[in-house]
């Protein structure tokens, strides 16, 4: 055998068995058996380097998901190995619609758990103030952290109808389209639970009047002493009548193009919220989320061209975390 000439590295991605085990491994996701099987480190300084083990695939099946050259669904399909990289491909376009939500802006840590509930943690610091200085000898102030109650994890699912002879023509960005729309409203409904949970975690005070001033978005503000104000939530409705305030007349954009108040927090609306309330967050200490799934997906009726019945589903569960990072306004209705 002819010696390969020296530095040549040796790709494995095009020689690599797909099929539809991969999606049934243990604690392994699709992709992650990709990537023990096909290494990303292994490519750096190349041109594949910006690609990981799923989109190395798609460029050995020579599969366009977008660009001019974008090809249509049924692309998947030429062979049996890549109609494997289907329901990989759908997983995806629905988890870019839920990190598109407002959800990611709402939660400060995410953990995975195998369960539909979990336990999570309460943190007490009424022991005293840490402007209290503490005397030599003298017993130091205490932060109690313990078990909290099980927070629940439900389920948000969403039935996907529609033939393969339905999508089959259709460009796979066109469809990715549809799948970021499942995407972003399932994360929405989530959003909304965690809205809830924020707000029923503190007691709301009231507006001055009976719409929202600015005053009042200043009152929220001053809310908050040991952490920032970053991101306030307010339904369609008391944000257009936000935007509509003189106050914020000269207000531009942020650099990833969401609005900002006069104080640097970003302006959310999210329609689970009534007109009666605007909550107000520290993205960073106010929420945790727990996952007890992926996106999940009946990954085999996708191989076999089955999308007449595409579940997609995934389990969330929310618990408040530090106090004083989370202040609801009430508007008053008289």
């Amino acid at each position: 055998m002819r010696a390969l000439p020296a530095g040549r590295k040796v790709f494995m991605y095009d020689q690599i068995k797909l099929e539809k085990g991969m999606y049934h491994l243990a604690n392994r996701s699709f992709t992650q058996a990709l990537e023990a099987a096909d290494p990303s480190a292994q490519y750096a300084g190349t041109d594949l380097a910006a690609l990981d083990a799923f989109e190395r695939q798609l460029k050995r099946f020579d599969i366009h998901v977008s660009g001019e050259h974008c090809d249509k669904v049924e692309k998947f399909f030429t062979t049996t190995e890549s109609a494997v990289l289907f329901p990989e491909f759908v997983r995806r376009a629905i988890m870019r619609g839920m990190e598109e939500s407002i959800l990611p802006e709402l939660t400060a840590a995410s953990s995975s758990v195998n369960a539909t509930s979990c336990k999570g943690f309460s943190v007490d610091e009424t022991d005293g103030a840490y402007t209290v200085t503490t005397a030599e000898g003298a017993v130091m102030k205490k932060t109690v952290i313990t078990e909290s109650d099980a927070v629940s994890l439900p389920k948000y699912a969403r039935l996907i109808s529609a033939s393969y002879e339905t999508v089959r023509q259709q460009r796979i960005d066109v469809f990715a389209v549809m799948l970021r729309a499942v995407g972003h409203k399932l994360a929405g409904a989530a959003a909304g639970a965690a809205l809830t949970v924020i707000k029923n975690s503190v007691t709301a005070f009231n507006s001055a009047g009976t719409t929202v001033a600015y005053a009042d978005l200043a009152t929220l503000y001053g809310k908050f002493s040991d952490y920032d104000l970053t991101t306030v939530i307010a339904s369609p409705a008391n944000v257009a009548k936000i935007l509509a305030m003189t106050e914020m007349r000269d207000r531009s954009l942020g650099s990833d193009g969401q609005v900002q108040l006069p104080f640097g927090a970003k302006l959310f609306k999210d329609a689970s919220l009534n007109d009666q309330t605007i909550i107000g967050i520290s993205k960073d200490f106010a929420l945790a989320c727990f996952k007890g799934t992926d996106v999940v997906l009946e990954s085999d009726r996708l191989i076999d061209c089955q999308l007449d019945r595409i579940a997609v589903s995934v389990r969330l569960g929310f618990q408040p975390l530090m106090s004083g990072a989370a202040a609801v306004l009430n508007i008053r209705t008289s």
